[in-house]
């Protein structure tokens, strides 16, 4: 009996194998869990675009947001495991966990691909705020305690959690002021009515530059190539200090090893092209590109990082 069910066991496998060679044989979604128009979206899209390419098919990027996040990232974990659905996702997805009492998605239930960039945050305060380095800012804090008050995009947010790992690390207390997006946050900082803020260098560096405002410190462990000038928090006060925007992409579990490996490949050659490189330098963003393995030690890092901040600072969603 096994003796005649072995050509039919192969005959599968083989049609398995030129089914997976043939892939993608339709269009590919990219679910960006994110409204149109913010700094993931506009990555997503120039991502989407050159994968299109690379793969002999369309990409095409549909945003699912809401509940930070977690309602594409859900959409996607419970889609078809064959390379036809991906997740777009960036830092909340580390963060939602600790904050959401129960997620709407098994961790298991998406596998990493790569990981796409990584953009450090700027520290800013007002163009003339009296406060001109990290420095004379953290001695206000501790002159004024309760007193200074910073501003985020709201409590899930790289903003929110940078600011409070800067402050759990200096032992400050100060006053946490959260906005319904990063954009009224900057405004404000920039009118006074907020002290500082841990903002993207893509959305403070034109303020940066006209004038607006004031740059006291980047979050990554090296300088930003658009503000070459600014120390880093870990030259000015916190050696070690690093929060990072990333971005990355996700595919449902299961997704056959031959697809994966095809998508992921695509998303390399489309991150080593000089205009790609060119256009994530623009929005203040290092191109990075990795394996799974690697991006989901990456994962495991922030997931460990952020859940202590939110666990010491008794974070909630706002």
């Amino acid at each position: 009996m096994f003796r005649f069910l072995k050509p039919v066991i192969a005959a599968c496998a083989l049609a398995a194998g030129l089914a997976h060679a043939a892939f993608p044989e339709r269009p590919i979604t990219l679910v960006v869990p994110y409204a149109p128009g913010g700094a993931a979206d506009a990555v997503a899209r120039v991502v989407a675009t050159r994968m299109g390419v690379k793969l002999g098919t369309s990409v095409v990027v549909d945003n699912k947001a809401g509940a930070s996040g977690t309602i594409g990232a859900s959409f996607v974990a419970k889609a078809p495991a064959d390379g036809y659905t991906m997740l777009y996702d960036a830092t909340p997805h580390s963060i939602n966990p600790h904050l959401f009492p129960k997620m709407p998605y098994a961790s298991t239930a998406l596998q990493p691909l790569s990981l796409v960039m990584l953009a450090p945050n700027v520290l800013v305060v007002k163009a003339d705020a009296p406060v001109k380095n990290v420095g004379e800012l953290i001695a206000k804090a501790k002159a004024q305690p309760g007193k200074i008050n910073f501003a985020s995009g709201g409590s899930g947010t790289v903003q929110r959690l940078a600011a409070e790992l800067f402050r759990q690390q200096l032992g400050l207390d100060m006053v946490h002021v959260p906005y319904k997006s990063g954009g009224p946050a900057i405004t404000d900082v920039m009118g006074g009515q907020v002290d500082f803020m841990f903002g993207t260098v893509a959305a403070t560096y034109p303020h940066v530059s006209g004038g607006k405002l004031r740059a006291l410190a980047v979050s990554a462990p090296e300088r930003s190539k658009r503000l070459p000038d600014v120390p880093t928090v870990a030259e000015a006060a916190i050696p070690g200090y690093e929060a990072f925007e990333w971005n990355g992409v996700f595919l449902p579990a299961g997704t056959p090893e031959p697809v994966a490996a095809k998508l992921q490949q695509a998303l390399q050659d489309v991150l080593k092209e000089d205009e790609v490189k060119q256009r994530l330098a623009d929005m203040g963003a290092q191109p990075v590109g990795s394996t799974p393995a690697e991006f989901a030690a990456f994962l495991k890092k922030e997931d460990a990082k952020w859940g202590e901040v939110v666990k010491k600072g008794n974070i909630k969603l706002d």
